[in-house]
């Protein structure tokens, strides 16, 4: 209590991780607090769990074999996502096991699709699918064993790439052959995105060449100068992982980031306005929208997150309506065409002071309406108030203490559960009577203190809201 005085357990995250070792341990009956976790399937239950049968092409391919195991997909969605963990540790981050599946899935698919000359992006566009190994004596590249480094099963054993694409190629194949429905979905979804692919290539070599030449004087960019992908002999880890980006709306809110910002670790990107609601859109609209093009290089996710250039990209939008919807519409940029860079944790929201409140000796900055009372009832006298509602009001002395030490950023979580087409379609689809809908029935309207204590008759249950009308969505 004294090292960590707010804090609580999150019960789906300790539940997320209850039922990866029920996965990894197929039989294995936990019982937490009442409920019963259990895994009959493994690896195959995974992947059940966590995608939607109706967004799969194909039923979910599932194989072990001694040390390892894997269940194999493909989606509707954008980029890879995979789930992969070695000796029960998930390995978030990937590592020699991985780019050993990814390889052993390619190498199979286009040996049993010989004819067709299939590309290596196309067989891999849209695939979900989980991992297990076992390895002997394993070597992660940090201590918090997010990404496997060992390149052998074992000191007599063979490599993890010779073990994990034999295997594929051994037992994926034979299941291609048995299995001709599977073989005929797969064709088709890789066929798919070879269509795709082609279809945006003249507009995605002029989009590159217009990036290329943006980055030489990219005036939405300010960058810094040490790099998440930046070799890690040569760059600390705790320097590459405090790598951030802050992405901003306009050039009032920049400004006063760049100017008390790390240069060696924090760049800012600067939006122009509201950027493009690129719900239901495909990715040739990336590459067509100037803005997300210089975006998607600047952070060099163009062609996945094995070369990202910041750990932390963070969204720091202005806290009013505006704000608020250009937060809305960067998330559908996001969740959409690059699922991968929420999914593994690297998509934030800066959260900065509503408040200040402040006398001739003290100050305090507040992120809520209990702080700033809380601040008030401190200081004597009647102190002055500043509602900051534009990041721009922030002068960039005072937005050095919150982009520092101190920073407080809210990461954006994907529910293992959620249909993120069915999210975004309901929150930035042409829905809009349904969304009003909702609105009008759960609005909660709160009086402040004062106009309680003037009203008789009104119940005042510790009212803490400032003297104006509040409106709260719930």
């Amino acid at each position: 209590m004294s090292v960590f005085k707010k804090y609580r357990f999150r019960q789906e995250y300790l539940e997320n991780q209850l039922w990866n070792y029920a996965y990894l341990n197929a039989g294995l009956k936990i019982n937490f607090n009442g409920t019963i976790i259990q895994s009959k399937n493994g690896l195959l239950d995974l992947l059940s769990r966590k995608t939607q049968a109706e967004s799969l092409r194909y039923p979910i391919i599932h194989l072990k074999n001694g040390d390892i195991e894997v269940a194999i997909s493909h989606g509707n969605h954008y980029g890879e996502q995979y789930y992969s963990f070695v000796n029960g540790q998930h390995t978030t981050q990937g590592g020699t096991h991985l780019n050993a599946f990814r390889d052993g899935v390619v190498e199979t698919m286009q040996k049993f699709f010989s004819k067709s000359n299939f590309d290596r992006k196309d067989i891999l566009a849209s695939i979900v699918a989980a991992v297990s190994i076992r390895v002997e004596e394993p070597l992660f590249e940090s201590q918090t064993k997010t990404k496997l480094g060992s390149t052998d099963m074992g000191p007599q054993g063979p490599t993890i790439r010779t073990y994990v694409v034999n295997f594929l190629k051994e037992k994926l194949d034979n299941f291609l052959h048995k299995n001709e429905d599977v073989a005929k979905a797969i064709e088709s979804r890789i066929k798919q995105s070879e269509r795709e692919r082609k279809e945006i290539a003249g507009i995605r070599q002029l989009a590159n060449q217009r990036a290329k030449k943006a980055n030489l004087h990219n005036k939405k960019l300010r960058d810094c100068r040490i790099h998440f992908n930046d070799n890690a002999k040569k760059v600390e880890e705790d320097l590459r992982k405090a790598t951030t980006i802050f992405i901003t709306e306009g050039d009032s809110a920049s400004g006063s980031i760049t100017k008390a910002r790390d240069v060696q670790t924090q760049a800012v990107f600067s939006l122009r306005g509201k950027p493009l609601n690129c719900f239901g859109l495909t990715k040739k609209v990336v590459y067509e929208n100037e803005e997300f093009n210089l975006l998607q290089h600047a952070l060099n996710i163009e062609d996945g997150l094995d070369e990202l250039r910041y750990n932390r990209v963070v969204v720091a939008t202005d806290a009013d309506v505006d704000g608020m919807h250009i937060r809305l519409l960067l998330l559908t940029f996001f969740l959409q065409f690059f699922p991968d860079l929420v999914r593994n944790g690297h998509l934030y929201i800066l959260d900065t002071p509503l408040f200040r409140v402040r006398d001739k000796q003290k100050t305090f900055y507040c992120y809520s309406e209990k702080e700033k009372q809380d601040a008030i009832k401190k200081l004597k006298g009647k102190p002055e108030i500043t509602r900051f509602k534009g990041l721009g009001e922030i002068s960039p002395d005072e937005f050095g203490g919150f982009i520092g030490e101190n920073i407080r950023l809210d990461p954006v979580v994907v529910n293992e559960n959620a249909d993120l087409d069915k999210i975004l379609a309901y929150y930035m689809g042409k829905n809009t009577p349904d969304r009003q809908d909702f609105i009008i029935e759960n609005l909660r309207f709160e009086l402040d203190k004062a106009e309680v204590e003037e009203k008789p008759g009104v119940n005042n249950q510790e009212s803490e809201i400032e003297k104006e009308q509040v409106v709260e969505i719930i």
